[in-house]
């Protein structure tokens, strides 16, 4: 096989593996749900809400982004095949992890009482917070494990480590609330962050890394990087959550709660079911990419790489989406969000510009271009939030999707243009073409949503999901010998 070919089969392995996984954690998601809603009603799901929120929020300033900061550094490590300077990376960040997260765990431990009050308006949770204030510490050395075998490319573990854990999180869980009641909140989280950590130390081990202990100095100067650009990505997560806010402070003095409400749920919906893609595709394709970013020739390879099978797979999902929006609404929700469903529609061509975006951007942090990063993420999130305001302010709930839709297709230019000047990278005519030819079939599917009406539109929209699926399959079997795979497992059932 072709190193082309190899590189297109690891990305749609590696995109088939997590996305499994990314569908399987939803369905445990819906079920544990389900579950709380009927043993604990509306009120131990708030409280069980605000407590996970409240020590997410903690662990969030507390851990320095070193999760995600470190894969780069791991990756780069992991393709030197020098089993001592992998050993010293992990070591250093756990090192690390462990002084970010007893800080995160003191203060939720000192501070209960404030973080009660200031939660539930009392201070009848301090003990609570307490008790999983724990819970912070654990949840970020599960986390480092996590990038630890994420950098190396360890997939089968991975996987198997976030399946394992859904639903034994599930089984610890559900017997507490039933037994205890909103008493068995507190212990079923507690429960929930040891298995995760448990089963991240045993495949951690599994995989056979070592960390190597370092001194203080030696810490702080290889540590130094994963800080820098951790602390930029916080910020960045920040700068978004407070964009994010303040369009939902103006939605909800202009509109109301309800369309707060509406909004939310609508991109519930696209963060949720196509999001899973990105997140998917992510696990393996920033650690691949930070092995070989110093190459700006093979990073740009595999950038339109990444680009192509994202569109391939994601172009199908999202023209249905276009298609059958209303009865998705009905089945997720109820009629009453059906008002979502212009927003939606637009949103789900600005996915297009997202997926083609996304894999350029990632190149800003595999070459750990931290003030570059920063400041593209920071011009983005400004523009974004102009766009959504005016957006809803003149057309609405409809008029945010549309804003999406104009923000991401001028992000697509923005990390382009930067990409190109800074790394040479270079699109390739495979991947615009792939581009135009799907984003077309989208743009006909939105139109026959809104101008076709009854059977004729359904028709109309069956015929464009099947010419998408069939330009995917097309493309896939040009990236893969897939006729030949298709024989041999013909041959097996045979058997």
């Amino acid at each position: 096989m072709s190193e082309e070919k190899s590189s297109y089969q690891q990305i749609i392995k590696a995109t088939s593996i997590f996305g499994g996984v990314q569908f399987f954690q939803i369905v445990i998601g819906l079920i544990r749900s389900k579950l709380v809603a009927v043993l604990l009603g509306p009120a131990g799901m708030g409280i069980n809400g605000l407590l996970t929120s409240t020590t997410g929020l903690i662990e969030a300033f507390t851990n320095l982004g070193l999760s995600t900061s470190a894969v780069r550094n791991i990756a780069e490590a992991g393709l030197s095949d020098d089993s001592r300077k992998i050993n010293i990376v992990v070591g250093v960040l756990n090192r690390m992890v462990w002084v970010t997260g007893f800080i995160g765990s003191l203060f939720c431990l000192i501070f209960s009482s404030w973080l009660s009050q200031i939660t539930f308006g009392n201070r009848d949770f301090a003990f609570s917070f307490v008790l999983i204030s724990a819970t912070i510490l654990f949840n970020q050395l599960a986390l480092a494990l996590g990038a630890v075998l994420r950098g190396l490319r360890y997939l089968k573990y991975m996987a198997q480590s976030s399946v394992i854990g859904s639903l034994l999180g599930l089984v610890v869980s559900i017997p507490l609330y039933y037994s205890f009641g909103k008493e068995g909140i507190a212990p079923a989280i507690i429960l929930t962050s040891i298995t995760t950590l448990t089963l991240a130390i045993f495949y951690y081990r599994k995989a056979g890394i070592r960390a190597e202990k370092s001194t203080i100095k030696a810490t702080l100067a290889e540590g130094k990087g994963m800080i820098i650009l951790g602390v930029l990505l916080s910020l960045s997560s920040l700068i978004a959550l407070a964009a994010s806010y303040i369009l939902r402070i103006f939605i909800s003095k202009s509109g109301g709660v309800g369309d707060v409400g509406l909004y939310n749920a609508g991109f519930a919906i696209i963060n949720t079911y196509v999001g899973m893609v990105f997140t998917a595709m992510g696990t393996d394709y920033y650690p691949r990419l930070s092995a070989i970013a110093s190459d700006n020739h093979k990073a740009s390879i595999l950038i339109n790489q990444q680009g192509e099978v994202a569109l391939l797979i994601l172009a199908p999902i999202l023209i249905v989406f276009l298609v059958f929006i209303k009865f998705v609404i009905v089945l997720l929700y109820s009629g009453d969000f059906l008002p979502i469903s212009g927003m939606i529609k637009w949103a789900a061509l600005g996915m297009f510009f997202k997926a083609v975006s996304w894999a350029v951007a990632f190149i800003f942090l595999a070459k750990g271009a931290n003030r570059l990063f920063f400041w593209n993420e920071l011009i983005t999130n400004a523009y974004l939030l102009v766009l959504n305001i005016l957006g809803y302010k003149y057309w609405g709930l409809a008029g945010l999707g549309g804003s999406f839709m104009i923000g991401y297709f001028i992000y697509f230019i923005q990390v382009y243009i930067i990409a190109r000047k800074f790394y040479d990278y270079r699109i390739s005519n495979e991947f615009l073409k792939l581009l135009g030819l799907q984003f077309a079939i989208a743009v006909l599917g939105f139109l026959s949503s809104e101008y076709l009406t009854g059977l004729t539109s359904y028709f109309f929209g069956v015929v464009l999901i099947g010419l998408s699926s069939l330009l995917s399959i097309y493309y896939l079997n040009k990236m893969l010998p897939l006729a030949a795979m298709i024989a041999s497992l013909k041959a097996r059932l045979k058997k």
